[in-house]
């Protein structure tokens, strides 16, 4: 594709996410109802819910003949562009009141990922990525930071329950290993965020186990794009599992991270 139907969809990407700021800004901290999907770890909202239908309009309106594939409604549409539509990732920030969360949206063109927003509506920042680059708030990304796990900041939400569920204590130790190797690690509860911030350079290493397309498809071409890299640990991010992401010039075989991966991978 060339650079300048990346840019053309990364700005129809940045049009829908703007679409719905203002209602995320309005519900947010208005502790609205819950309901669960897969189970109580998983929670959705009406906004969830609105802002991708709004999405979706706004989506199939500036770009007809596409694919829409949204975390709440699936997948709808033909066409050679695929949209992936997380409206709100991080619900459950969201809906307690935890300034953490984005919209996210990626267009993707026979396999690959070629133009992406993430969007933080309570701060206003406007992660944008397209075959030309990555920005924030219109200002060139580098994907720069730490070269080593002891000077690194790790943004990880594992373990999940899923993940104790499937490797029991072994996930605690590994959790625990991560923790005294790397200088900070927090779980701060979405994922195309955290890819956002390394993908500034404000932290340095991401890791996460069962996400989804629409979860990390804009914020892999935010990292790469500013120079960082981004793995998906199923061999393809279309392909629902694991990542992970880090900066430029980080020494991801020396890190600690590449031991865990090598120890579930073979477990």
């Amino acid at each position: 594709m060339d650079l300048t139907t990346s840019r053309e969809l990364t700005a129809i990407a940045v049009e829908a996410a703007r679409a719905v700021g203002e209602e995320l800004r309005t519900a947010f901290r208005s502790r609205p109802d819950i309901r669960t999907k897969r189970d109580f770890h998983d929670p959705v909202t009406k906004h969830d819910l609105a802002a991708e239908e709004r999405i979706r309009e706004v989506l199939t309106a500036r770009c007809p003949g596409s694919v829409v594939v949204g975390e709440e409604e699936g997948s709808k549409g033909e066409g050679d562009i695929s949209w992936y539509v997380d409206p709100i990732d991080g619900t459950a920030n969201f809906a307690a009141g935890l300034p953490f969360f984005c919209t996210s949206i990626a267009a993707a063109v026979d396999g690959a990922v070629v133009a992406g927003v993430v969007y933080d509506p309570v701060r206003d920042d406007e992660f944008t990525a397209s075959r030309g680059g990555a920005f924030c708030n219109g200002e060139p990304l580098r994907s720069t930071g730490a070269r080593t796990d002891r000077e690194a900041v790790l943004l990880s939400s594992y373990p999940t329950p899923r993940d104790l569920a499937a490797e029991g204590e072994a996930a605690l130790h590994r959790f625990a290993r991560m923790v005294n190797a790397f200088a900070t690690t927090r779980r701060p509860g979405s994922a195309a965020l955290k890819l956002a911030h390394v993908a500034a350079g404000w932290s340095d290493v991401a890791y996460g186990t069962y996400v989804n397309a629409w979860d990390v498809a804009a914020g892999s071409l935010l990292v790469e794009q500013a120079g960082g890299v981004y793995i998906p640990l199923s061999g393809s991010l279309f392909t629902a599992g694991g990542y992970l992401a880090c900066v430029g010039g980080f020494d991801l075989a020396g890190s600690v991270m590449a031991e865990v991966h090598a120890e579930r991978r073979t477990a």
